[in-house]
């Protein structure tokens, strides 16, 4: 009698460790799953953004590099001193890369992984 019980205990437990395991599974699946579309919707806001904010660049530039260009009597001038501007801009930007765009990012993305 004590034997049966024991086995049925046993049995029991195996049920219960597997049902923990298959829970466990689906719990961290799901996870998965959330953290993995969280970081997909950022990427695609961010590139909406990005794109729409290009868009915007794109059209001033030109409408400076003309007013420039039509200032100096000379279009080519214009349209160089702009591209001077945003090649000073991008070297700006290359130096101070990690506080601006690194740092940034990664406390983001960290948001997104580590504190759900």
């Amino acid at each position: 009698m004590a034997f049966e019980e024991i086995k049925e205990n046993v049995e029991e437990i195996q049920e219960q460790t597997q049902a923990y395991i298959e829970n466990n599974l689906a719990y961290y699946k799901l996870r998965t799953f959330k953290m993995a579309m969280k970081s997909t919707t950022t990427i695609l806001k961010f590139s909406l953004i990005l794109l729409g904010f290009s868009m915007v660049l794109l059209f001033l530039s030109l409408a400076l590099a003309f007013a420039i260009g039509n200032y100096l009597d000379s279009f080519p001038y214009g349209f160089l001193i702009v591209g001077v501007i945003y090649l000073l801009a991008t070297g700006l930007l290359f130096l101070v890369r990690d506080k601006v765009v690194e740092g940034p990012l990664l406390e983001k993305f960290s948001e997104i992984f580590f504190n759900d």
